[in-house]
């Protein structure tokens, strides 16, 4: 394919056959068809080179060890047209060369030595015809099916310019010997004397460069799933019996061990069964720092091993692994179409015929006006040439394809072009709380000692007989006393009891030592009832620690904010959407979060049924809603919502029922995702003003008489690298945060600035 018309007869075709809707995308060269399980796709393809086209499946979406994107990488990437790279480049190479002595003897009248216009015909020869026969080949194709398309432009131009200098060298009088042709920026006056094989040349020229620059501009856009599928590890190191073998990644099979060594890639997701490490996720989910990984930790295929050794346990395997996941959700993301490039292609459908009727026309009237027959040729080639609809066709995919590779490189996930225009036009987010501004996981929030105790001592006695309790409360005090910095060892305990509805206690270091729920504030000191009641209004969980039967310390444990959740919804704010936070947990543990957050419309203690009857309400009251969650129970509300987002580590359900899925653990994922959208329909935007505008100033100016052909061509294909250059623009997009937001302390209630 090579304009948009070319799309139109695709889809058009493949849309007459019963129950067969299609999409078909000029900047990949894939159309995403359904179609009734009934219909053989042999029936399809079948359909598609009727239409004059060749049609395969594609290759399988890469999985762990495929190998690369399908499609191959730059070296195997098409020329628009067919072509590979390197026969373009040949046929590109040979015409420059035969091309250039033509337009320099057409363009400096001084150069212009006896009989020069029979060697400008001798190297225009294979130009207008071997060079140019791609044109000529694919116009006829059309013809044959009815069809018109920018071929058919460029081969009509091509041939009637070179028809007529023929027809003038050869009866006209321009192969006189000592015959010299003045260079004007316009159409010459009139007169069979002057030939126009430059505009035979040049357009071919400009036109096959164009598409040369094209191709690589395009496999530029649509980088991300080459990078993506780089990321997949060839081979694993397996572990069968103690020992290692070297297998190719195909025979991985679920519940297999097998090793990963510094500096190696995870082979597919799996959980770490021994060893510690720190795994660079960076390419996969956008996220900077480094993931700590141990034992139990869930890890991803793809995942840099910067550490030390691990033994990791398959879990998934193939196509059902994160990163083949990640890559299938940005090849169909890239292969949608938005509203408006559906208008523009549809006009593209129609355009081609409507030029070739202005051009007769043009032709008819300069012919009737009593122009000379060369001005009137000249007039009707340059609205052919000029008005070739490439940047039409290119004006959206390009964009998308930018877009959605930038956008899976900072762990933003987008399903297709609807949920980017869906997203730009939201102006409610309904945010859950647990997972999603929380972290998901109970951790400990604040030590609150008696007068002159020691908190990191408390701390570090509870952890001590905690360690040996499987509580989640246990759990959180013992990972954040082991993580303080400049911690101690903790001790062993000894008589370990747990006393149902009390808590554990134990003999540390000689010391009875208790920690449980408090059960009669009163009797507390000051600041460890001042504590208890901290934690109550907050929602968190008061944890006393007491030690030889004195009340030693409260623990506050609770689900911590995510670090940058503050600066988030601060900033959804700043991009003009209002955030709402509904959650499943108690009112006072909701409005607790939503008031550190700045948010004032709190729904609390809502079950899934009431999220999904609240999001139909705002969108009732004209509200455009976007629901952010993770959770089975949020499933409900993403499918209700004018836009779903979840987020990476929720449920299946619920990242099924999202548009958008953000693979960061960094909730600023989601403005992001906001300044994304935006940017790229403001690029989508451009490229079509800019495609419209270009042909609504150029195509009048042709056909008046205005345009010399070969400057014609020279900014048709201009017009198809600007449009490809401004949407290459998106792959170096980064987020700006747009200003100082306040973020909330880590174990506090204050507010700390941050850049």
């Amino acid at each position: 394919m090579t304009c948009a018309a070319c799309v139109g007869r695709v889809e058009k075709k493949l849309g007459r056959l019963e129950g067969v809707s299609a999409t078909v995308n000029l900047a990949t060269g894939r159309a995403m068809i359904d179609h009734p399980a009934s219909l053989p796709v042999t029936e399809l393809i079948t359909t598609v080179e009727g239409a004059g086209f060749t049609a395969s499946l594609p290759e399988p979406a890469p999985s762990p060890g495929a190998g690369g994107a399908a499609g191959g990488g730059p070296s195997a990437a098409p020329v628009p047209g067919g072509e590979t790279n390197e026969q373009a480049w040949n046929r590109l190479m040979v015409t420059l060369v035969l091309s250039v002595p033509v337009l320099v003897l057409s363009m400096v009248p001084a150069w212009q030595f006896r009989n020069w216009q029979w060697l400008c015909l001798t190297l225009a020869a294979p130009v207008a015809t071997w060079s140019a026969w791609p044109f000529h080949r694919r116009a006829l194709r059309g013809l044959r099916h009815g069809e018109a398309t920018m071929d058919t432009l460029v081969s009509l131009g091509v041939a009637a310019s070179f028809s007529w200098s023929c027809y003038a060298l050869f009866g006209g009088g321009a192969g006189v010997p000592g015959m010299t042709m003045p260079f004007t920026l316009l159409p010459s006056p009139g007169g069979t004397a002057h030939i126009y094989l430059e505009a035979a040349v040049a357009v071919p020229l400009f036109v096959l460069t164009g598409r040369m620059l094209e191709s690589r501009a395009r496999h530029r856009t649509g980088s991300a799933l080459t990078s993506l599928a780089e990321l997949a590890a060839k081979d694993a190191l397996l572990l069968v019996d103690g020992e290692e073998r070297r297998v190719p990644i195909g025979e991985l099979q679920v519940g297999d061990h097998f090793l990963v060594k510094p500096g190696e890639r995870v082979a597919t997701d799996g959980t770490v069964v021994e060893g510690n490490s720190a795994l660079d996720l960076s390419l996969i989910t956008g996220e900077s720092r480094p993931v700590e990984a141990g034992p139990g930790a869930r890890v991803v295929g793809g995942a840099l091993n910067s550490g030390g050794l691990l033994e990791v346990r398959a879990s998934v395997v193939g196509a059902g692994t994160q990163l083949a996941r990640i890559t299938r959700l940005v090849e169909e993301a890239q292969t949608g179409k938005t509203k408006v490039q559906r208008l523009a292609d549809a006009i593209a459908a129609v355009f081609v015929p409507a030029v070739l009727t202005v051009s007769v026309t043009v032709l008819g009237f300069w012919l009737g006006a009593g122009a000379a027959a060369e001005s009137a040729i000249t007039a009707a080639v340059a609205v052919l040439v000029v008005a070739c609809p490439c940047a039409l066709g290119l004006a959206t995919p390009t964009a998308l394809l930018a877009a959605t590779g930038r956008g899976a490189q900072l762990g933003i996930l987008v399903r297709g072009p609807r949920a980017l225009e869906s997203l730009r036009r939201v102006d409610t987010v309904v945010l859950d709380k647990t997972g999603t501004l929380t972290t998901g996981r109970m951790s400990v929030l604040g030590v609150t000692t008696s007068d002159g105790a020691d908190a990191a001592g408390s701390l570090r006695l509870a952890a001590s007989v905690e360690r040996a309790s499987a509580h989640p409360l246990a759990a959180a005090i013992t990972a954040h006393a082991v993580g303080l910095e400049q911690a101690q060892p903790l001790a062993r305990a000894t008589e370990f009891t747990d006393v149902p509805g009390q808590g554990v206690k134990a003999n540390v270091e000689g010391r009875a030592v208790q920690v449980g729920r408090p059960h009669d504030e009163y009797g507390l000191p000051g600041p460890l009832r001042d504590a208890v009641r901290t934690a109550e209004d907050e929602g968190s969980t008061a944890v006393l620690v007491t030690v030889d039967g004195v009340p030693d310390s409260v623990i506050r444990l609770g689900d911590a904010l995510r670090s940058d959740a503050y600066r988030a919804v601060d900033r959804l704010r700043r991009l003009g959407l209002d955030p709402v936070l509904a959650s499943g947990d108690a009112e006072a543990t909701a409005r607790a979060v939503a008031a550190r957050l700045g948010i004032t419309d709190v729904h609390a203690a809502v079950r899934p049924e009431d999220k999904a009857a609240l999001v139909k309400r705002l969108k009732e009251d004209g509200s455009r809603v976007a629901v952010v969650g993770d959770g089975v129970n949020d499933a409900a509300a993403l499918a209700e919502a004018d836009l779903g987002i979840a987020m990476s580590g929720g449920a299946d359900a619920a990242i099924g029922a999202a548009d958008i899925t953000l693979t960061r653990e960094d909730i600023q994922a989601l403005p992001d995702a906001v300044h994304l959208a935006r940017q790229t329909l403001g690029t989508i935007r451009a490229n079509l003003l800019w495609a419209f505008g270009y042909n609504l100033v150029t195509v009048p100016l042709a056909a008046v008489g205005l345009l010399n052909p070969m400057f014609a061509a020279a900014a048709m294909s201009a017009s198809s690298l600007l449009v490809v250059g401004n949407s290459l623009r998106l792959r170096t997009w980064s987020p700006a945060p747009g200003g100082r937001a306040r973020t909330p302390s880590r174990l506090g209630t204050g507010f700390q600035e941050t850049a």
